[in-house]
């Protein structure tokens, strides 16, 4: 009962959010890019018995990480479908789309950091945290195995200055990091793994001190993988 209440109440508050984007005269496909993979999402095959499917979900950083490092997404069950630019509530209407739609059997979600960046417009740490949340929601509605990550370090961003990420930042970490306890979804910090100890990124790691250089990718591909071992072997 409570997994079909809190669908139906994510199901309302998508439609809320379409209609409250119509009503701003802007066309929501274009918003959340449903175009981006919508052919990729049409070729995929249907996953045959015991087969398993990761999406990992995000934004320039998760995308990045396909065109940095191809090699380690390439004969793997992994699928990217990061967007640049893109914050969580662009990521929660694609959310079906491209997850839950494709047949994914486990989601890895890192996004975060352009809400912080203000690409959106102006949102709370309690406000991201509710789309990570609600994306998760909808995964364990739907059967997925989660994997929430930190957001990664940054200390400033260099086209949105002044938004003070170096702080909120290990904020919205310590609410993904509860949320994902009391939900018993798996909480990745890449945070720990980056930080230079100034809540930032080294250079020989991030070349703008948010996006990440192969070694970048490199620190956060075991973690990862880490990660999806221990979630395949929960009941």
């Amino acid at each position: 009962m409570k997994i079909k209440l809190v669908t139906y109440s994510l199901i309302i508050f998508l439609f809320i959010i379409r209609t409250s984007i119509a009503q701003n005269h802007e066309n929501v496909n274009t918003w959340a890019n449903f175009e981006q993979f919508k052919s990729a999402n049409e070729k995929l095959s249907e996953l045959k018995n015991g087969e398993e499917r990761v999406v990992f979900l995000g934004n320039s950083i998760t995308i990045g990480w396909e065109e940095t490092n191809p090699i380690f997404f390439e004969n793997k069950n992994y699928i990217n479908r990061g967007i640049s630019g893109q914050t969580t509530p662009q990521m929660l209407v694609r959310f079906y789309a491209d997850v839950i739609d494709i047949g994914a059997t486990t989601v890895v979600i890192l996004a975060g950091t352009n809400d912080i960046a203000g690409n959106t417009g102006p949102m709370s740490i309690d406000m991201i945290l509710n789309n990570l949340k609600s994306m998760a929601d909808i995964a364990l509605a739907n059967n997925l195995k989660v994997i929430l990550c930190s957001v990664l370090p940054a200390y400033d961003y260099p086209w949105s200055p002044n938004k003070n990420p170096n702080i909120k930042i290990p904020k919205l970490n310590s609410k993904i990091k509860k949320y994902a306890e009391k939900a018993d979804v798996y909480y990745l910090d890449y945070f720990k793994a980056l930080d230079n100890g100034n809540n930032g990124i080294d250079k020989e790691f991030s070349y703008d001190g948010v996006h990440l250089t192969l070694e970048g990718y490199k620190v956060l591909e075991p973690l990862v993988e880490n990660a999806l071992k221990k979630v395949k072997n929960r009941l």
